[in-house]
């Protein structure tokens, strides 16, 4: 005969983990000699990398992780405002905090100025109003010019950096993997980057992204976070304080997946079976002990309550019989008093205390004498024997029943155990978050972000858009080398949904391949070290591809982008300036009846200087603002 077996609770803890502030490094001697090594920085929108263009496994790794957040309180001093991993608990500072990124482009650039400050503190750059070492930062797709411009100042006026180089960090991790398949030389394919804030489609054709036809879905990690806490917050509405922004993070970090089929996977869900082998219980901190009136208190707790009860209810019986007794002795010293003027004669005194004690003969007032002689008798004798441990059956109806909690149930009730069997709260259980169907429903809205309510193209519908663009010949050669980057790819299942969307999007028998990055979150600094590797700024001041000069940020400005295979495309925004000296021309004279038009030589003033014709073309394509 078969046992059927219970399914396994998977049960969780948040690690609640918390930072420690980053280590001061010092510039290892092979960074300095025989020419300064390029820092490279990979400036995300969640955690932001910095380490040395270096080989080996020390140098060659980021230096530095943490947070792109600053929190500074308002009015304190610059040297007060706390950076990344300076900040151990985000929670408590969380409406502090403060970022250089509006989605994926950075606006702030006092923040940006700050965390430029922790880098090359920590990396031991100690360096006077100068760093002597090139600088690679990222930047995203097609970033407008205004961006870059401030950046270029940022790092030329402020920190007298002798080459900057700009490029696009799914790119470097684009072509970091190339490298690592063994793929030389340029390559096609179309890049799918999610990130923390946005999500982009980027096609690169022959090694050069194709920023015509790159695409952006505002859908990223901090909008499945959101989701996720709108959610849980609905769900368990007693613990909103412990459901934390933090917490959901880490919950899609470690607990959520991607489902290659979603609605099929909806319908798994429905099993019981199939929910209690799946679902993730956090369990949340709590007190062992219930609060009063809370529904966790058991029957100890209810026969202690009862027992306090009983005890002042006892204390109180004795006091009232104390004082009862006392007033039965001055009311019986009384009468008796008034009895001893009747038997020494003095009748008149007696009648007048008779008629003010209300009282007709002396008979009535011989047996209210004798009912008190017995009550005060009986009153002493109780107090002597120990009988005020018990309740006074001559107690008034009610004396005693108001002083009990009408909710506790009879002493027959707690006395014996086996009578009734209360089912017992429990009180883990209860601080538990069940987390189900949330594992994947929010994941699911990087393909569907209608499900948060946004009016826009999920990550492959957005793609075939981009395809529909191309040759049917393009079209095939971007498929087979569809390259999967960004840390909100690392959801277990997103390399399998792709290839099933790209299944049920492209023509019968088609061949497309998906790769995941080797390390989604990482290969973007790894790319970038590897390039600045390959072609370091030469010592000599010569122009390299890949690299701005200060010499080129001062002729040609602080939007100038030197190209390079994993840079955005460079659009001048130059505008061609009227020549205010020269003086206005005179009117042309009218055309001739023959079609004649008058030259130009004849429409300028005698003795005024001659304006050289500018072709249109040039005006054209110099007044053009294009922000990339």
């Amino acid at each position: 005969m078969s046992t059927k077996t219970e399914p396994v609770c998977q049960i969780f803890t948040f690690r609640d983990c918390k930072t420690s502030p980053d280590p001061i490094y010092e510039i290892p001697a092979q960074c300095l000699h025989p020419s300064p090594v390029p820092l490279v920085i990979d400036n995300g929108s969640f955690h932001t990398r910095a380490g040395w263009a270096c080989k080996g496994d020390e140098l060659g790794s980021p230096r530095l992780l943490f947070r792109s957040v600053a929190a500074r309180s308002r009015g304190a001093a610059r040297s007060e405002t706390q950076i990344g991993n300076d900040i151990s608990s985000i929670e408590p500072l969380r409406w502090l905090l403060k970022s250089q990124f509006d989605r994926n482009v950075v606006v702030n650039f006092e923040i940006q100025e700050l965390i430029f400050d922790h880098i090359f503190t920590h990396m031991g750059i100690t360096s006077e109003a100068k760093v002597e070492h090139p600088v690679v930062v990222t930047e995203a797709p097609c970033n407008p010019l205004h961006c870059r411009q401030m950046m270029s100042e940022l790092l030329f006026e402020c920190y007298q950096v002798p080459h900057v180089s700009y490029g696009v960090d799914a790119l470097y991790s684009f072509n970091s993997n190339n490298a690592q398949r063994g793929l030389d030389g340029p390559q096609t394919g179309i890049v799918l980057s999610s990130g923390y804030h946005c999500s982009h489609i980027l096609p690169v054709i022959n090694g050069r992204l194709d920023a015509g036809n790159a695409q952006r879905v505002n859908v990223g990690g901090s909008q499945a976070a959101s989701y996720l806490l709108r959610l849980l917050q609905l769900k368990y509405p007693g613990h909103l304080a412990a459901v934390t922004l933090s917490r959901m993070e880490e919950l899609l970090h470690e607990h959520s997946y991607t489902a290659v089929d979603y609605h099929k996977e909806l319908e798994r869900w429905r099993s019981p079976d199939f929910y209690e082998r799946e679902v993730h219980r956090m369990q949340l901190p709590f007190s062992a002990k219930a609060a009063p009136g809370a529904p966790g208190g058991g029957a100890e707790e209810r026969q202690e309550r009862r027992a306090q009860q009983l005890r002042r209810l006892q204390e109180n019986n004795a006091r009232r019989r104390e004082e009862k007794l006392q007033h039965d002795q001055e009311r019986l010293d009384q009468l008796l008093a008034v009895q001893e003027l009747l038997d020494d004669g003095l009748l008149e005194p007696f009648h007048k205390n008779l008629v003010e004690l209300n009282m007709d003969s002396a008979e009535e007032l011989q047996s209210y004498v004798t009912k008190l002689q017995l009550a005060v008798e009986q009153g002493r004798l109780r107090l002597l024997g120990g009988e005020g441990s018990e309740l006074d059956p001559q107690m008034d109806e009610g004396d005693g029943v108001a002083l009990m909690d009408p909710d506790l149930p009879p002493d027959n009730a707690l006395t014996d155990k086996s009578a009734s069997v209360q089912p017992q709260f429990n009180m883990a259980e209860y601080h538990q978050l069940f987390v189900g169907t949330e594992r994947l429903r929010c994941p699911e809205i990087v393909f569907q972000p209608s499900l948060t309510g946004e009016d826009q193209m999920g990550v492959m519908e957005t793609l075939h858009h981009v395809l529909a663009r191309y040759t049917p010949s393009q079209q095939e050669a971007l498929v087979s080398n569809v390259f999967l980057t960004g840390g909100n790819m690392l959801y277990p299942g997103m390399k399998e949904r792709v290839e099933r969307e790209l299944l049920a999007m492209r023509p019968f028998q088609s061949h497309y391949k998906v790769t995941l990055a080797a390390r989604p979150a990482l290969d973007a600094w790894y790319g970038a070290r590897d390039w600045a590797l390959g072609g370091p700024p030469s010592g000599g001041g010569g122009p390299v591809e890949g690299w701005v000069s200060r010499q080129d940020y001062e002729e040609k400005g602080g939007h100038y982008l030197s190209e390079h295979r994993a840079s955005n495309a460079f659009v001048s925004m130059r505008i061609a300036k009227p020549a205010a000296s020269v003086p206005r021309p005179a009117e042309p004279a009218v055309a001739t009846a023959t079609g004649d038009t008058p030259t130009a030589a004849a429409a300028v003033a005698p003795g005024a200087p001659a304006v050289p014709a500018v072709p249109a073309s040039i005006v054209e394509a110099e007044a053009r603002m294009v922000t990339s």
